[in-house]
């Protein structure tokens, strides 16, 4: 028996040495359900891949992450590519993960799926964010590749269709890493210049890859903020961005696109000439309608001579004066009978007239006497009679008494 004693480290360094000799260890790929998927501060990605029956402890590092085109969940079947090797300072083996790919779809189709549903919850594709197109654009900016087919296709349409409004060629390109950022770039840039009334942006046809710069949630964030409205025109028609929702009008080709921003010239001569000839109809019987008139007018007496409507003036003043008179006399002949009712009314009412009746009013200076409990004795009073007044003395007051 070999009595050699060795540190735990020797033996972990031996087994790395093992591991990294073994060239079928050096590149695997490995299928299995994504588990306790973290990543740290650093960038490293640390997560367990898994099947009915075992488990497998790996790591992705920040440079590898970093391509990944899609956000890895807990429960995705995987594949992963890597080397097998052991961790010196804890002697548990793992891998060392390269690359991962949805098993099944590719990554970027995962990857779109993913934002497509985070940016529908956000809203950004709400229906009543969509800002309607100008129907007559003064001017229209181009963010696409200054080089590309697609460019040549936009001018030759709005050329034809709609040669009044001004293009501005804002050129970015449209595929790689770089892309991104440029066409962000530019769509900021006519936002904050207001160089256009309309923005078009898009490219022609390609793969999946070649179309993705549209795709990159960068890219959907400026066109939410676009102030301007947005058409997105990308690839062919079955071809569809993360781009083409988010803007306010989605377009199947960038011919297609210049065609729904610039209005066709022949349809708008076509209008222009169908109104011109309304005009003139209604100039025409307006004009129509007018020398009617003038005509029966004109064989009026009253425009035959200038007598006529002195004479008619006068007529209908003497018409107007009879009128007058009448209605005066009737409202004063009213007032008067109704002067005498009221007359008649308060004679009646008179005290003369009840004192001609053998009435008469008995005064004891100022007052007016009405019982017994007024006089005295030797008093003087003052009678009032309907043709005169007489003054007595009070000798005797009798009082009566009311018996029932």
């Amino acid at each position: 028996m070999d009595e050699r004693i060795y540190e735990v480290s020797q033996i972990n360094a031996y087994l790395k040495d093992k591991f990294d000799s073994d060239p079928f260890l050096g590149t695997l790929c490995i299928r299995g359900e994504l588990s306790n998927y973290k990543v740290y501060p650093s960038g490293h990605h640390y997560f367990t891949m898994k099947d009915a029956e075992g488990a497998l402890r790996c790591v992705m590092f920040r440079g590898s992450a970093a391509r990944l085109r899609f956000r890895p969940e807990n429960g995705m079947q995987v594949l992963a590519v890597g080397r097998i090797t052991i961790y010196p300072r804890d002697g548990a083996y793992q891998l060392y993960c390269e690359s991962l790919t949805p098993e099944g779809v590719g990554d970027l189709h995962v990857a779109f799926e993913q934002l497509k549903a985070k940016l529908q919850a956000e809203g950004l594709f709400d229906q009543a964010h969509k800002k309607p197109l100008p129907p007559f654009p003064h001017r229209i900016a181009v963010i696409t590749s200054g080089a590309g087919a697609a460019v040549h296709d936009i001018l030759r349409v709005l050329g034809k269709r709609y040669p009044l409004s001004r293009v501005v060629i804002l050129p970015v390109r449209v595929q790689g890493e770089e892309a991104p950022p440029e066409i962000v770039g530019a769509i900021r840039y006519a936002n904050r210049c207001q160089v256009a009334d309309v923005i078009l942006t898009g490219r022609g046809g390609g793969s999946i890859e070649d179309l993705w710069a549209f795709n990159d949630e960068r890219v959907a964030r400026a066109i939410y903020l676009s102030e301007i409205p947005v058409v997105s025109a990308v690839g062919h028609e079955p071809d569809v961005t993360i781009a083409d929702y988010v803007a306010d009008v989605r377009a199947a080709t960038p011919s297609n696109g210049a065609e729904l921003i610039a209005p066709d010239q022949a349809e708008l001569r076509q209008r222009i000439d169908a109104l011109a000839g309304r005009m003139t109809e209604a100039v025409e019987k307006r004009l129509a309608f007018a020398r009617q008139r003038l005509t029966d007018l004109s064989g009026r007496r009253v425009l035959q001579s200038p007598t006529y409507y002195v004479e008619d003036r006068r007529k209908a003043l003497a018409h107007l004066e009879t009128r007058v008179i009448a209605a005066t006399r009737h409202r004063l002949d009213g007032q008067r009978q109704r002067f005498t009712a009221l007359a008649a009314a308060l004679d009646a009412l008179s005290p003369l007239k009840v004192l001609a009746r053998g009435y008469s009013v008995v005064r004891s200076g100022e007052k007016i006497v009405k019982s017994t409990g007024d006089l005295s004795v030797g008093g003087t009073v003052r009678i009032r009679l309907s043709d005169g007044s007489a003054d007595a003395r009070v000798t005797t007051i009798q009082e009566e008494t009311n018996h029932e």
